[in-house]
């Protein structure tokens, strides 16, 4: 069936168990090879902490972009939507803008202190924060700009205009720093 058949709360489950569960069997599975690096505003926070370089967090960050958007026209493909859609979903506000804040910052947090503390254990940290963050937070939690990037390019109802991108990545950045400045505080870095 569609993605976009069913209520709005039927479509945010299944988005939300989609993403929790896709992102722990990915780490799972790619962690030993790249760090399971998905998100740039992870690699960032890990670049401040020391642990990936300035180089190798630019060549993650473009392969995180090209396989978001990848990966959204593949699922346009498969949902039976334009291949090459443009949201017109608005995501602005200052109320999405503290949602997406908390979504990031609370992902991030949960990372760095993860690896420091249960390094086996991020993969059962990060899927069941990302699909209780969908339903916690107003922002739906992208907490990723890569994905945000991506989504401009469906008319899903998991999509964001390209208007409103710009700021949820802001949001996401800001998230990240203040992430890593806790994280820094909470667990110093080795």
């Amino acid at each position: 069936s569609k993605l976009s058949s069913g209520n709005d709360y039927s479509i945010l489950l299944a988005v939300s168990a989609a993403a929790g569960a896709t992102l722990s069997v990915m780490i799972i599975a790619l962690g030993s090879i790249s760090g399971a690096h998905f998100n740039p505003a992870v690699t960032l926070a890990m670049v401040l902490r020391k642990k990936i370089g300035n180089g190798d967090a630019a060549a993650y960050a473009a392969a995180q972009i090209l396989g978001g958007v990848v990966g959204v026209l593949i699922a346009n493909i498969m949902f039976e939507l334009s291949v090459l859609g443009m949201s017109s979903t608005p995501r602005s506000g200052l109320n999405q803008w503290v949602g997406e804040f908390v979504a990031t910052f609370g992902l991030i947090t949960a990372i760095l202190l993860a690896v420091r503390n249960a390094p086996t254990l991020v993969p059962f940290v990060v899927g069941p924060f990302i699909f209780a963050a969908h339903w916690f937070t107003s922002s739906t939690s992208f907490a990723n700009p890569a994905v945000t990037i991506a989504r401009i390019l469906t008319e899903s109802p998991t999509g964001i205009e390209a208007a409103s991108a710009p700021m949820f990545i802001v949001v996401q950045i800001v998230a990240a720093l203040a992430a890593a400045a806790l994280a820094a505080r909470l667990a110093p870095s080795d």
